[in-house]
């Protein structure tokens, strides 16, 4: 996805599925019901994470809510963790993008 100088998301470039339960500017406005669409949102969502870095909770909530309106970071945190898209320190207070990634969510 990129955003244009006026903060408008071409949709072109969104997972095929995805541009319904998304906003001018890419934000997700609710989350799919299918489990595809789910895995694909949550694919698309890790792409906004930087490789190398590491993120306090509390900096993973600030970048979801970013990319989504229905002010669920939690539940989006927990699938990107549990789907493998991110790792999680042992106290659970520190993630990183996972070094692999899983692959496409299936058809």
């Amino acid at each position: 996805m990129r955003i244009v100088n006026n903060g408008v998301v071409e949709l072109a470039e969104v997972p095929p599925g995805l541009s319904p339960f998304m906003d001018a500017k890419g934000r997700f406005t609710a989350g799919p019901v299918k489990q595809r669409l789910q895995q694909q949102a949550i694919a698309h969502i890790a792409t906004k994470f930087q490789p190398g870095l590491t993120y306090k909770e509390g900096e993973v909530n600030e970048l979801l809510m970013l990319w989504h309106t229905f002010r669920d970071w939690a539940r989006l945190r927990r699938m990107l963790y549990d789907l493998g898209y991110l790792d999680r320190d042992p106290a659970g207070t520190a993630y990183t993008l996972a070094l692999v990634q899983p692959g496409p969510p299936a058809s």
